[in-house]
C-alpha cells in the first residue's frame, strides 16, 4: 500500500503536472496545494490507530472525559495525501481560538500579506505660536494594534511640527480603535490622554516605560472635547499619516496572544463572520457545514469548525503564503521560536506551527509538525470535558509520540520556518511607520 500511494508514484502524478518536486516533497506539494479533500489512502501503518484509540482511552482513564464524550473529541492528522489519523473529523465542534485560523485565512486573501492600515491625522485650522486654531481630525481605517505607543509617537510628530495646544476637539472618523478599545468615542478619549503626558494614567505610563530610552513625552494639549463624526467637510491640512505593521505581523500578534480583539476587527475589515466562514470554507476546500461562525474570535460555543476543516484552513494559509516566500510559521506561534503568549508551558514538538483554542471546557489544538520520515504532518485536535490543562497536557503527548513514531524531527528547512529563520518581536510605535505630511 505504502508503494502504491508512496511519494514515488505522486512524484510521477506531478512531474506529469508539470510540477518539478524531489519525491519526498511531494506529499507536501500535493497536500497543500489540494487539502484533506485529496486524501488518497489511509496511513499504512496501522499502529497509528491504535495511537489514537489509546489517546480517546487515556482521556477516560484520566476522568477527562466520560466514556458518552468520546462524540465530542475529534482528530485529523493528514501527511500529504495519506489520511494518519480520524477521530470524528468531519464532525463540527466548537472550536475556540482555532476560528482565528479561518479569519487568518480571510484577511490574507482579502489584505494580502503586506497591507498597512492607514490612519490620517489632519487639522481644520492655521497652526500658529504652538497652537492649532481649529479641530485635530484623525481619520482611521480600522488598524487592530493601534496602542499607546503609536499614540505616544505621533504626539511626539505633532509636538516637532510646533502644536502645543489645540484651540478645539479631537474629531474621529472611521473605525479608530485604540489600544484594542473598538468605541470610538472612548478609542478618542483614550487617544487624547496619551497625547498628553500631563493626564496619562498608570498603563500609558507603564508603556513609555519600556519604550526606548530617551523618548521623549508628548505634550498636546486639547482645549475641546472628543467627538465622533461620519465624515469631516471643512478643508482640512494633512499633517501625518501613520502606516499600521504590515499584515503578517498584524496577524502572528494575534494568533500568539490569540487576541481576540484584533480577530474581531480583522474579520469585520473582511466583512464579518458570514464573509470570513464562506471564504475560508471556499480556500480550503470543504464543506460549509464544517465551518460555522458567529464571529471571527471564536469566542462561543456556537463557532464550530471540524478537525478536517481546520487543517485544510492551514494548508490554504500555506498556499497564500508560498508565493511570498512566507510560510504558515509567519502567521502563527513556532515552538522554539516564540516565547510569548499561548507559547507558555506547552510541549509541542520543535518547529512546529500551531493555534492553541480555549473555553472553559474547550481546548484545540491544530498545527503543522515537520518530521523527518513523513514530511509536514498537518493536525487538529478539538477535546471538550471539564479540565481543559490536563487536554493540553494530553495533547502534547500525542504530538510527541507522534514524532517519536516518526523518529527525529525534521530541521527547520521543512518549509514551515518562517522566512527570517527566526520570529522578531514587533518594535511598536517606530517613527519610521509615520509619514510627515506637513510643511511649515
Amino acid at each position: 500500500m505504502l508503494e502504491l500511494f508512496g511519494s514515488g508514484l505522486i512524484s510521477l502524478w506531478l512531474d506529469m503536472a508539470g510540477v518539478k518536486v524531489k519525491p519526498m516533497e511531494a506529499f507536501d506539494t500535493l497536500a497543500w496545494q489540494a487539502g484533506p479533500g485529496l486524501v488518497l489512502a489511509p496511513d499504512p501503518n496501522p499502529a497509528r490507530s491504535n495511537t489514537i484509540r489509546e489517546y480517546i482511552k487515556e482521556l477516560q482513564a484520566l476522568k477527562l472525559i466520560k466514556s458518552e464524550q468520546t462524540e465530542v473529541q475529534g482528530i485529523w492528522m493528514q501527511s500529504g495525501p495519506i489520511l494518519m489519523a480520524n477521530h470524528q473529523g468531519t464532525k463540527p465542534l466548537p472550536a475556540a481560538s482555532l476560528t482565528k485560523i479561518a479569519t487568518t485565512l480571510a484577511a490574507l486573501k482579502h489584505w494580502g500579506h503586506d497591507h498597512k492600515f492607514e490612519t490620517l491625522i489632519s487639522a481644520t485650522g492655521p497652526i500658529k505660536n504652538g497652537v492649532l486654531e481649529g479641530h485635530l481630525v484623525v481619520k482611521a481605517s480600522g488598524d487592530p494594534l493601534f496602542v499607546w505607543e503609536e499614540g505616544i509617537t505621533i504626539g511626539n510628530m505633532l509636538s516637532k511640527m510646533g502644536i502645543k495646544r489645540v484651540n478645539g476637539n479631537l474629531i474621529v472618523v472611521g473605525k479608530l480603535a485604540m489600544n484594542f478599545q473598538r468605541n470610538p468615542q472612548l478609542a478618542g478619549q483614550a487617544l487624547k490622554r496619551t497625547l498628553n503626558f500631563a493626564t496619562w494614567h498608570r498603563p500609558i505610563a507603564s508603556v513609555y516605560s519600556r519604550m526606548p530610552k530617551g523618548t521623549p513625552k508628548p505634550q498636546i494639549r486639547i482645549t475641546g472635547k472628543v467627538e465622533v463624526l461620519p465624515e469631516v467637510t471643512t478643508s482640512q491640512t494633512p499633517l501625518i499619516r501613520h502606516y499600521s505593521l504590515p499584515m503578517a505581523q498584524l496577524i502572528n500578534e494575534m494568533n500568539v496572544f490569540s487576541n481576540n480583539k484584533m480577530a474581531e476587527m480583522l474579520a469585520e475589515s473582511v466583512g464579518g463572520a458570514s464573509v470570513v466562514q464562506s471564504t475560508a470554507a471556499k480556500l480550503a476546500r470543504v464543506p460549509q457545514s464544517e465551518i460555522q461562525l458567529i464571529n471571527g474570535s471564536g469566542l462561543g460555543q456556537e463557532n464550530r469548525i471540524s478537525p478536517r476543516a481546520a487543517t485544510a484552513m492551514l494548508m490554504a494559509i500555506q498556499r497564500l503564503a508560498a508565493p511570498h516566500n512566507l510560510t504558515v510559521a509567519d502567521f502563527f506561534p513556532t515552538s522554539g521560536l516564540d516565547h510569548r503568549g499561548t507559547t507558555y508551558a506547552r510541549r509541542i514538538p520543535k518547529n512546529t506551527a500551531f493555534k492553541t483554542g480555549t473555553l472553559r471546557d474547550v481546548s484545540a489544538l491544530a498545527g503543522v509538525m515537520p518530521t523527518k520520515n513523513r514530511g509536514l504532518v498537518w493536525f487538529a485536535i478539538i477535546n471538550k470535558g471539564t479540565y481543559v490543562p490536563g487536554f493540553r497536557a494530553e495533547q502534547d503527548k500525542l504530538l510527541q509520540k507522534i514524532l517519536k513514531d516518526l523518529q527525529v524531527p525534521a530541521t527547520a528547512s521543512t518549509g514551515v520556518s518562517p522566512t527570517s529563520g527566526k520570529k522578531a518581536i514587533p518594535e511598536l510605535g517606530k517613527a519610521n511607520r509615520n509619514e510627515i505630511l506637513y510643511k511649515s
